[in-house]
């Protein structure tokens, strides 16, 4: 059985709106390069008409993997959030405790995580360091520069 993961509003709607373009739009575009590879000609020996089917099975791959997702996504009420401690979809502004640098991240499932937007998956090393923290408590994460010392300056939704 799949794990369940926890979603926003709008990571469910783009993991939906995923799966829809997937199913059409893009089942729409390989069935064509067969297509276009089968008229021309032995099937036997060309190489054109295999790549294609095999951009098929990854592509309903692809597909069957995020209708798994969602099957067990979990829309999580945001205004529910209790903000006394970090928990999954948590807004977090930390303190590196060694060069004062502030920085805040949302902690969201992993198909969410974009770190652009200060979206990092809860699996991930400094996520998995603070959860269940308070603000004002300290912890020392373990990242791949080394190890981290960082204070919990406030929760939010």
């Amino acid at each position: 059985m799949a794990e369940v993961q926890y979603y926003t509003k709008e990571g469910l709607e783009k993991l939906k709106e995923e799966v829809q373009y997937l199913k059409t739009t893009g089942r729409s575009i390989i069935s064509n390069a067969i297509a276009e590879a089968r008229d021309k000609g032995d099937l036997s020996e060309n190489a054109e008409y295999d790549a294609a089917k095999e951009a098929q099975g990854h592509h309903e791959d692809k597909i069957r993997k995020l209708e798994d997702a969602l099957a067990n996504g979990r829309l999580l009420d945001e205004s529910k959030i209790d903000t006394s401690k970090v928990l999954a979809l948590s807004k977090v502004t930390i303190k590196n405790s060694k060069n004062g640098a502030t920085m805040t991240y949302q902690l969201v499932s992993e198909s969410e995580a974009d770190l652009k937007a200060g979206k990092i998956s809860v699996a991930s090393p400094i996520a998995k360091g603070l959860l269940g923290k308070k603000v004002g408590d300290k912890t020392e994460i373990t990242v791949p520069a080394g190890k981290i010392e960082f204070e919990i300056m406030e929760i939010s939704r």
